[in-house]
């Protein structure tokens, strides 16, 4: 593995590498830590690289891993949104497999020439829309697929965190980085494209429907923002279904509380990723149930994502490095010159992330139109 920014004091970088590192079957070996290369080479040092492969930019880092007999097998990408296309696009045109945070691009344009370039290759292409790593994600996704909930008539989707309410009345520290206001490096919109993605990708990973069209409202309750902090949703998906998706950073008291309710005619389930190990599955006329993780009753995929037996815990961590897990188990194939297993591999791909662009664009689009239904550019 290589890595493209993550450097020191960089959060999600460490998270990578942790998820990364979890299951033994991935080394990091190379990196372009940050656009300063002094920096770069301190991270490197950080984590043990050798110094000829702590390099002083992502091009230059390119190039020679390519180069070498030994090179990466694949960079994860961990920089800001502005340059996931350009550094995706140097890699894969270089014909190394990367696994990229998300959102996919800064617009839509982007996401769809990288989305032409990965389906013109023979590389691997992973978005780590982490939490469809979950084990009981991945059990919601069973019984949808096996109808267990019958039709599904209405989904509510909700990620509601309250990290930047004191910034509201200018009480705050300026919570939201610096870099998610500004449209030049964030994109179009900040809450909604930052944390509302993770709702719409979880509501399709789960139910596997697309969106139609949808209604919005983004606010920028913070004085002085240009980019929103908080957003609603009022989905229509494909086949009638009812939904509606809200984000947001000012929600006073919320910590990190993403959750999804799915409502069918036979039955209805309940997750919170606060509370991932459980998913609650509710009846009309009979008492619900609580299915929890590392039991046997599960299915294949909510058992093979798990780790620890039941009652013990497992969390964000973990469900990253699910979704690491299986990108890896794909590259090997590649490399071993092995077919995909049937029904493929389980990650996201840059299909999802095309899907994400095109939500947040028609969030914005929406929104500046008075709420006004809005179709999606898939």
């Amino acid at each position: 593995m290589g890595m493209v920014g993550g450097g020191r004091g960089a959060f999600i970088g460490q998270v990578h590498r942790m998820a990364a590192n979890l299951d033994g079957k991935i080394e990091l070996v190379a990196g372009a830590f940050s656009s300063d290369p002094e920096k770069s080479k301190l991270s490197g040092q950080d984590f043990f690289i050798d110094p000829e492969r702590a390099y002083g930019s992502y091009e230059e880092m390119a190039a020679a891993e390519a180069a070498r007999e030994d090179g990466v097998d694949f960079v994860s990408i961990v920089v800001q949104n502005h340059l996931h296309f350009t550094v995706a696009k140097t890699f894969l045109e270089a014909g190394i497999n990367v696994i990229c945070d998300k959102p996919l691009a800064l617009n839509i344009d982007e996401a769809k020439e990288l989305q032409e370039i990965v389906h013109n290759s023979d590389l691997v292409f992973a978005l780590t829309h982490n939490y469809t790593g979950y084990p009981m994600v991945k059990e919601a996704k069973r019984m949808l697929d096996e109808k267990e909930l019958g039709r599904v008539l209405k989904i509510v989707v909700e990620y509601p965190q309250g990290y930047a309410v004191g910034d509201v009345e200018g009480e705050g520290s300026g919570a939201i980085a610096n870099w998610r206001a500004d449209p030049k490096i964030a994109g179009a919109s900040n809450c909604m494209g930052d944390i509302g993605t993770h709702a719409h990708n979880l509501a399709r990973y789960i139910t596997g429907l697309e969106i139609d069209e949808l209604a919005a409202e983004l606010t920028a309750f913070i004085p002085g923002r240009e980019l929103d902090d908080d957003g609603n949703c009022l989905v229509r998906f494909e086949g009638g279904v009812k939904g509606i998706i809200y984000a947001s950073q000012i929600s006073n008291g919320d910590e990190n509380n993403l959750n999804i309710r799915i409502y069918g005619t036979k039955a209805s389930i309940e997750w919170h990723q606060e509370d991932p190990n459980e998913l609650i599955v509710k009846y009309a006329n009979a008492p619900r149930k609580t299915y929890r993780r590392g039991n046997d009753y599960l299915g294949e995929a909510a058992k093979g994502n798990s780790r620890t037996p039941f009652a013990h815990p497992e969390g964000f961590i973990e469900a990253f490095a699910n979704v690491y897990l299986a990108a890896a188990a794909a590259i090997i194939d590649k490399i071993d010159g092995n077919e995909a297993p049937e029904g493929d591999y389980d990650f996201p791909t840059v299909d999802d992330g095309v899907a994400g662009m095109a939500f947040i664009k028609a969030c914005v689009e929406s929104s500046q139109n008075n709420a006004a239904w809005t179709k999606l550019d898939t």
